[in-house]
């Protein structure tokens, strides 16, 4: 556990000062890697729909500024704050961060994904800044293009996987957290964001999805066959070891059901999932709650298989 001091909060301010000076908008964070002021709309009945526009700080990732001096008071009216976020999404940079999680006691190797979902659609994370987290863990800074929003989102691209973007943030290197210190990997400190590839934005930014026409299998235009992109969805479930086997399977389904090949490549997945260790009948429900959660029927999540 990292020693939270008088200087742990000095040296936050400073790194955040440093962060916004780059274009960076930041805001205080707290140990627990929330943020550091208390809402000034704490006690009134919900829902609250304020994000700002009462003049107060206190609204979390958007009290996020470049301006110096509002930094230094965010910080002055946080002296607890260990740390700092950064407001993704937002001019000049668009920052987007790509969280590659270290869960070993699962199984998921998030870089292995992330590698794997390169080489299947064909593009290369270029040299980035990266922050290294108290957990193993890496945060990677990417920028995107001002007409495109991209979703915060949680092993929707891969298990171990999550993303940061519009109304999300990341916690800045030079923050102190409960578990530990985050810092710049040694080698990335010199580099600014990258942009993302495009062939990753399309991956970050889910399709729309449109309701389809009766007795038609989807609209023209849609996917509704799997070809290759569901022969790669196979392989990754037939990848899977255990520890791992139903959140990829769940996460495959999803991803199919929301290219609209979902019904076509259940069998298929169903085969595969049943090759690495799951019964017929584990997979076909997490399928089911796959199909349930994509398409709006439902609010079902797939669970680890922790066996």
């Amino acid at each position: 556990m990292a020693t939270i001091d008088r200087q742990t909060a000095t040296l936050a301010l400073a790194h955040a000062l440093a962060a916004a000076g780059r274009g960076l908008p930041v805001f205080p964070l707290s140990a627990t890697k929330l943020p550091a002021l208390r809402s000034p709309h704490h006690g009134e009945r919900p829902p609250v729909h304020c994000r700002g526009e009462c003049g107060l700080p206190g609204h979390g990732v958007h009290d996020a500024t470049t301006d110096p001096a509002t930094v230094r008071a965010l910080f002055a009216a946080a002296p607890r704050a260990t740390g700092y976020g950064i407001a993704c999404g937002r001019a000049p940079h668009r920052l987007i961060g790509v969280d590659l999680d270290i869960d070993t006691a699962h199984g998921n190797d998030s870089v292995g994904a992330l590698r794997q979902l390169a080489l299947q659609h064909l593009f290369t994370i270029p040299p980035t800044v990266t922050v290294l987290t108290p957990s193993g863990g890496r945060h990677l800074w990417l920028t995107g293009p001002a007409d495109t929003t991209i979703p915060n989102s949680a092993g929707r691209l891969a298990p171990g996987i999550d993303v940061r973007g519009s109304g999300g943030y990341l916690v800045g290197p030079g923050s102190v957290t409960t578990h530990g210190h985050y810092r710049l990997a040694p080698g990335t400190a010199h580099l600014t964001p990258a942009p993302s590839p495009r062939a990753l934005l399309r991956l970050l930014t889910p399709p729309r999805r449109e309701p389809a026409l009766p007795g038609h299998p989807g609209h023209p235009g849609q996917e509704t066959t799997p070809g290759r992109r569901g022969e790669g969805l196979i392989q990754f479930v037939l990848a899977a070891h255990e520890g791992q086997r139903n959140t990829r399977l769940f996460w495959a389904a999803c991803r199919a059901y929301e290219h609209g090949f979902g019904d076509t490549l259940a069998d298929a997945l169903t085969a595969a999932a049943i090759r690495t260790g799951l019964t017929e009948q584990e997979a076909r429900a997490a399928i089911a709650s796959a199909e349930r959660l994509t398409l709006g029927r439902g609010s079902d999540d797939g669970d680890d298989d922790r066996r």
